[in-house]
């Protein structure tokens, strides 16, 4: 089937909390509006308000609330409206749900995901099209992964949420919209993979989310297609976790040059 990326986000939010009872949806307006971008439209009216909840315009006691949901034993889903509202939640995530599992000596763990609509080309105001994925990246205890496809995303998504480890789901607002075939059958891509999505020998770039589409175009567009001299490997990989990928390309040909894209 084909999907823009934001329907794939919630087909595989449906799939992940039809295959378990303790996932549960949380965030602004995510419930009765179905999220400003409507990626969790509809999901309220099949599993009910005490799984998919509106809440306060309070993003650290959203992500707070999920912590003790996940010490609990549930697994929740936080939703951060737009990137630039995180930061009232930074103290939760990076003092807090980072470290809580190292805290307890690998005892507890916090399977917690913080879905963040991320990234520009929107047009909009402050606090709304920013990209704040470094400061994650560097923070111990927390993966951090972005989408490039739909079909990455509805599988990603669910990988995400059957971690045991916190998760920073960045969803590319550019890409919402942009549709492409998702396979529910045949899985796809983990947190942890890297995907190459066009191989070649001279040069490797690396990105993640919507840089992926713009690498891709601008690698043709720069006369690295097939029929040029040089040819582009492409490769998709998750910001947490890029050094697998990275090192199967670098061993694929010594005369590579790496590009990473943010």
């Amino acid at each position: 089937m084909e999907l823009p990326m934001a329907k794939a986000i919630n087909a595989g939010l449906r799939a992940a909390m039809l295959a378990d009872d303790a996932v549960m949806l949380m965030g602004e307006d995510i419930a009765q509006l179905g999220g400003v971008f409507r990626v969790t439209e509809g999901l309220q009216e099949q599993f009910g308000p005490s799984r998919v909840l509106d809440t306060p315009l309070a993003e650290a006691g959203i992500v707070g609330t999920a912590i003790g949901l996940a010490m609990r034993g549930y697994k929740p889903v936080c939703e951060i409206q737009f990137d630039g509202f995180v930061y009232p939640a930074f103290d939760q995530i990076v003092t807090q749900l980072a470290k809580l599992t190292s805290r307890h000596s690998g005892t507890q763990s916090f399977p917690v995901v913080i879905r963040i609509p991320y990234g520009g080309h929107i047009g909009a105001i402050e606090h709304h099209q920013e990209s704040p994925e470094a400061y994650f990246a560097h923070t111990a205890g927390l993966r951090v992964i972005s989408p490039a496809t739909p079909h990455d995303a509805y599988w990603m998504i669910q990988d995400a949420i059957s971690s045991s480890d916190p998760v920073i789901f960045l969803e590319p607002k550019s890409r919402y919209w942009h549709k492409g075939p998702v396979d529910d059958e045949q899985a796809g891509a983990t947190m942890t993979q890297a995907r190459i999505a066009r191989s070649g020998t001279d040069v490797t770039l690396i990105g993640h989310g919507a840089a992926v589409s713009m690498m891709h175009h601008g690698s043709h567009g720069r006369g690295y297609g097939s029929s040029s001299p040089g040819s582009v490997n492409l490769c998709r990989a998750p910001l947490s976790s890029r050094r697998s990928g990275v090192i199967f390309n670098l061993d694929k040909n010594a005369e590579q040059r790496v590009i990473d894209i943010m």
